[in-house]
């Protein structure tokens, strides 16, 4: 008998406990698909980053390998290299 006295009133703040609490869990989600959304772009643009550095890398090794500085030096600079008669061994 005593509890029917307290059922008008426990019935609305337990109503207003889960209608708080299904905003919540609704946010929640919300806040989880933004939070996915946002790791997947930073996700697509760390891979074309990766790629960019790998390109940077293969020209980086182009452009250092000898046969390249070789090239340039004979066309740009007109470097060649020196007749084994022209080469002169200097001891100290």
């Amino acid at each position: 008998m005593k509890y029917r006295r307290f059922l008008p009133l426990v019935l609305p703040v337990l109503w207003f406990a889960v209608l708080v609490t299904s905003v919540q869990v609704i946010y929640a989600r919300h806040n989880a698909r933004d939070t996915f959304v946002r790791l997947e772009k930073l996700n697509a643009e760390r891979d074309a980053l990766e790629m960019e550095w790998g390109r940077l890398q293969l020209e980086q090794s182009y452009w250092s390998s000898h046969a390249f500085v070789e090239r340039v030096a004979n066309a740009k600079m007109q470097m060649n290299i020196p007749q084994t008669r022209d080469v002169r061994i200097v001891r100290p």
